[in-house]
């Protein structure tokens, strides 16, 4: 296996890298009458792309997809969905003097490990760059788990360092992109006090030659209960393993998460209860799933995103030949990963749900 690959009814592959021509997805399995166009990915990629304003990275990307087969007269024929999107801002020239050199935090190492070259501009296949191709499948996704259960992705930003969000609510989608006033909300935070002093500790880490890292949270709502396996193919561990793929992800936790650690049984138990019909729970400690099955609770899950690894600033490190030296990453670079990593964290939410929600249906 090539590790380009996944899922299993709802697939997706993926190819290229930062500076090569193009980035491409290939989604087989979504069913056919599906309404859908280019237009459909826009808003998504739009969330995802560089350059969408000063605390991100500068690389300007329009990342306008090319849907290439798989969609005729407006709707899914069932076939593969090939989409391109073309590389259009990759300068290169910035990365020359890294041919040789292991960046610290990088896959630069690995990669030469793992297959005896690599590419070296700008990370080459382990770039986040390559998230755009994902981003536009999820957006997929994302349009036939709305068709099939009316149910929602969203994710948002709820720590950068040390600042750390108040939220009263499950935040709306409008309400992670714009603040009430109808400014863009920029850092992707619901709480605009938290959001303003969000903004200014990655502006400080910019201005110092460094990064910063933090948390994003994503709740997928209007999820059924019975999706996932009960042993190996649990909805947790597709999600984790979802979420874990994702460049830069050190830690992914859902429900109370790791808090589970200081309460007792009788505290982390959510209640059971029947409303209108339907059975559900008091309070949602299991971030909707139990026993790797979603209950029809939200499920919430939350992922640990690690500083940026290029900084202009100089750090130790050694070359191919294991000589000592000192490396500085010139180029454009996100001086904190989390406003973007939204909407790689939703698609790839998405993409699981889907997934299992096909595998669901095929049953009977």
């Amino acid at each position: 296996m090539s590790g380009s690959s996944f899922g299993q009814l709802f697939r997706v592959t993926t190819a290229g890298e930062s500076h090569g021509a193009a980035n491409v997805v290939i989604v087989d399995g979504c069913p056919a009458g599906l309404p859908l166009s280019a237009e459909d990915l826009l808003p998504d990629l739009a969330r995802r792309r560089p350059g969408q304003s000063r605390i991100v990275s500068q690389r300007k990307e329009p990342d306008h997809p090319e849907i290439l087969s798989g969609v005729f007269e407006g709707e899914t024929t069932g076939t593969p969905i090939a989409i391109l999107i073309r590389n259009k801002d990759a300068k290169s020239k910035d990365y020359s003097a890294l041919r040789n050199v292991y960046r610290p935090g990088h896959a630069d190492f690995t990669f030469d490990q793992k297959f005896g070259r690599r590419d070296h501009r700008g990370g080459g296949r382990s770039s986040a760059r390559e998230t755009v191709a994902r981003v536009a499948a999820g957006a997929i996704a994302k349009k036939l788990l709305a068709q099939m259960y009316g149910a929602r992705v969203v994710g948002y930003v709820i720590q950068v360092g040390e600042v750390k969000a108040t939220l009263t609510e499950t935040p709306t989608l409008e309400a992670v992109e714009t603040f009430a006033d109808g400014s863009p909300n920029i850092v992707r935070c619901p709480d605009p006090i938290a959001a303003q002093e969000m903004i200014q500790v990655i502006q400080a880490a910019r201005k110092n030659q460094d990064s910063i890292g933090g948390v994003a949270e994503v709740i997928a709502t209007g999820v059924p209960a019975g999706l996932g396996e009960p042993v190996f193919g649990k909805l947790k561990a597709d999600l984790g393993a979802a979420l874990f793929s994702l460049p830069a992800v050190l830690g992914v936790e859902y429900g109370v998460g790791f808090g589970c650690a200081a309460l007792k049984g009788s505290e982390n138990n959510d209640v059971f209860v029947q409303e209108d019909g339907v059975t559900r729970t008091k309070s949602n400690r299991h971030g909707g799933m139990l026993g790797g099955i979603s209950t029809g609770m939200p499920i919430v899950l939350r992922a640990a995103v690690k500083p940026t690894s290029s900084l202009p600033q100089p750090q130790q490190t050694v070359t191919r030949d294991g000589e000592e030296t000192t490396v500085r990453t010139l180029g454009r670079h996100d001086p904190c990963l989390l406003p973007r990593f939204v909407p790689m964290a939703e698609a790839m939410v998405a993409l699981v749900l889907v997934d299992h929600a096909l595998r669901q249906r095929a049953r009977g």
